[in-house]
């Protein structure tokens, strides 16, 4: 067995792999305490100050279109200053955002306070992560991305019974007061004192075997590429935004029973995270493109299940299978893609930009969804997320890499 000395010794601790565990252990928290959080604690709020659930739920969206503003300066600031300096602000960011929402007292103070979250969401989650991994590794960051993506999938598994669990314990106000205490005291000095700074020595792309085809050349990050880029991920952002609000609601009123359709819902994390375990075994020789179009065109396929042959157990568990392989591949895809198209000179720049209309999707699907439910039907919104993902495939066909 390795001597202790030599594990510390080792790229996971010392080396540049370092920042793969420090930043897993921070998505998780992250994800846990700011964007999973709130489906269960958003009732209790709404419940204390006798708002409705949609205005409570209102500030979430709020603080997501507030990150997606913001997402394009903290691309630019982590190509300049490093992962190490921004994650950490935006943290202490969160940190205050969160405190806010435990006192708050009024409706203006709860909207203020998701604005001040927004602004520290915007640099701490995936996509800010991403920019720091592209920083660091350079052209060879898709795999550190794909472990980054296994790590963030038990972010759910552990942020939903934690809450559940602090919400019996301390109520809603002090769950958020310990959010806050683990960001500002976990994430922020791991970030600082932890992430890596420097480039990643050896990490360019290997030479092409004899006889293989060349690499295509990358592509400036604007022009047709970009837009068609952009939009492929902003049009399927629609989804798992609008869903993971109101999918299991659907199948309630569908005929499946409350128990069942917590049951199904289940089987989205596992799947994600299988998807991501095949994506770091066999996908290393496919290029992001070809996974991203098989992706939706996978989750084109789990829509027709629904849409033509109607909601029922069986047909919605696989569904939910389909849908959560699909999703955890297009979260590898949204940083392996635009390094693999335009390089990593410049990376967080590419990523805050494509990651602010990501964010901002995802800030007002949940609210078109529901508008589609009330004013239409569950299949008409179920169409409606359907057809956003045919956009996204007709985009990421409309890619060509030179």
């Amino acid at each position: 067995m390795p001597a202790l000395r030599d594990i510390m010794a080792g790229p996971w601790i010392t080396g540049p792999w370092r920042a793969v565990l420090v930043l897993g252990i921070t998505q998780i928290i992250a994800w846990g305490t700011i964007f999973y959080s709130p489906v269960l604690l958003a009732p209790l709020i709404a419940a204390e100050h006798g708002w409705s659930l949609s205005f409570a739920m209102g500030g979430f969206s709020l603080g997501l279109l507030t990150a997606g503003l913001v997402s394009p300066a903290v691309g630019r600031s982590i190509d300049n200053r490093g992962g190490h300096v921004v994650m950490a602000a935006g943290a202490l960011v969160s940190a205050l955002g969160l405190l806010g929402l435990a006192l708050t007292p009024n409706a203006p103070a709860y909207l203020a306070a998701w604005v001040v979250l927004g602004a520290g969401l915007g640099a701490s989650l995936y996509d800010p992560a991403f920019a720091t991994l592209g920083r660091i590794f350079g052209a060879g960051a898709r795999r550190p991305i794909t472990l980054l993506t296994l790590a963030g999938g038990f972010a759910s598994t552990a942020g939903w019974p934690a809450t559940h669990v602090l919400i019996g314990a301390v109520g809603w106000r002090g769950t958020y007061v310990v959010f806050a205490v683990l960001m500002a005291a976990v994430c922020a000095p791991l970030y600082a004192f932890a992430l890596p700074r420097l480039r990643a020595a050896g990490e360019a792309p290997k030479p092409a075997p004899s006889g293989a085809k060349s690499p295509a050349p990358l592509i400036p990050a604007r022009g047709m590429v970009f837009a068609l880029v952009t939009a492929a991920f902003t049009a399927y952002a629609f989804v798992p935004s609008a869903l993971s609000a109101h999918l299991l609601a659907i199948f309630g009123r569908n005929g499946i029973d409350a128990a069942t359709a917590v049951a199904i819902g289940a089987l989205f994390g596992p799947a994600q995270v299988a998807a991501r375990v095949a994506e770091l075994m066999f996908g290393r020789d496919i290029h992001p493109l070809l996974v991203a179009r098989a992706a939706v065109l996978l989750l084109v396929a789990a829509f027709l299940l629904l849409l033509l042959f109607g909601v029922a157990p069986l047909r919605a568990a696989i569904f939910a299978v389909m849908f959560g392989g699909a999703n955890g591949l297009i979260t590898i895809t949204r940083g392996a893609l635009p390094l693999a198209l335009f390089g990593a000179d410049g990376y967080g720049r590419t990523m805050g930009r494509i990651g602010g209309f990501w964010l901002a999707m995802q800030s007002a699907a949940p609210l078109v969804m529901a508008f589609v439910i009330e004013r239409a039907s569950d299949t008409a919104a179920l169409a409606l997320a359907a057809g956003f993902t045919v956009a996204a495939l007709g985009c990421f066909a409309a890619i060509r890499r030179s």
